[in-house]
């Protein structure tokens, strides 16, 4: 094992310091794969008021120049998350790929274009009927719909028992985005209504072998996330060295359980970003 900079937080697991090695060694050969919302954007009761954390965009502009790409994976709409994100004409930022609905809206920064298949014809049924069967089944009442473009999300952050309405919200959407041929993505006080075939996991493994990735990191901090884990974990067994970081822990620990590095949320996240890129840029080429 090498030495690593003394600021950055050493992961807790093996599997993790080997993860975090290969990068300090091979920078350009590994991908940093990060999460939007809850990672790089505090946790907002209104999605659309949610905006990358301050010193995002300077981390990641320090950043992406030292390795050999840095991917932003979401389940918002690709041109969503640039404009939240601020990302788009910044220096250092011209390689930047935004992964948007799970990998299945791409924006590269390099052309400042998204990329997006036809609407699945579910989402508009969906969308048509979800406001009605809310009514329905008395859930109406300190929930709320966001528009996704290629999904719908059916939040309960402002409910009077968040989780409680959750848990009574999850069976009936079920079954309202099977018979139109769609999943249920759970989050944070929210359930996604989107197309199946897509996931964190696909669309990071899939970015990863079209670059010829051989290292990745990669930061989330939602059950969205589980699957790119799980690609990462799958990765790492197939011999391709991987760190795991999970922003904040109380909320979903199936994700802190599994990470390499537990940091307390996006400052930290983006701090820790910072600092990599500053260990990578004084390090001898």
């Amino acid at each position: 094992m090498g030495s690593h900079p003394h600021d950055l937080p050493m992961p807790v697991t093996t599997a993790g310091r080997e993860g975090l090695e290969a990068l300090l060694r091979a920078p350009r050969r590994c991908v940093v794969a990060l999460d939007f919302d809850g990672t790089l954007a505090d946790i907002v009761p209104d999605p659309d008021q949610a905006r990358a954390h301050p010193g995002a965009v300077a981390a990641l502009a320090a950043l992406a120049p030292e390795v050999g790409s840095v991917a932003v994976i979401t389940g918002r709409p690709a041109g969503v998350a640039v404009r939240y994100g601020g990302f788009a004409g910044v220096p250092g930022l011209e390689h930047l790929v935004v992964l948007g609905h799970y990998g299945a809206e791409r924006w590269d920064a390099v052309t400042g274009s998204v990329h997006a298949p036809a609407e699945h014809p579910g989402v508009a049924a969906v969308r048509a009927e979800l406001p009605g069967f809310l009514d329905a089944i008395g859930a109406w009442r300190g929930t709320w719909i966001e528009e996704k473009g290629r999904a719908l999300a059916v939040h309960t952050r402002r409910a009077a028992d968040p989780e409680a309405a959750f848990a009574a919200l999850r069976e009936p959407l079920a079954g309202l985005a099977a018979r139109h041929g769609l999943m249920v993505e759970p989050g944070r006080a929210v359930l996604e209504l989107r197309p199946p075939g897509t996931d964190k996991g696909v669309a990071l493994t899939e970015y990863l072998a079209e670059v010829g990735a051989e290292a990745v990191l990669y930061a989330g901090d939602d059950l969205g996330d589980l699957a790119a884990y799980s690609a990462v974990e799958k990765l790492r067994a197939g011999g391709m060295p991987g760190l795991l970081l999970c922003s904040g822990s109380a909320e979903v620990p199936e994700l802190a359980a599994r990470a390499d590095l537990t940091l307390p949320g996006p400052s930290q996240v983006v701090a820790y970003l910072a600092a990599l890129a500053a260990a990578l840029a004084a390090a001898p080429s």
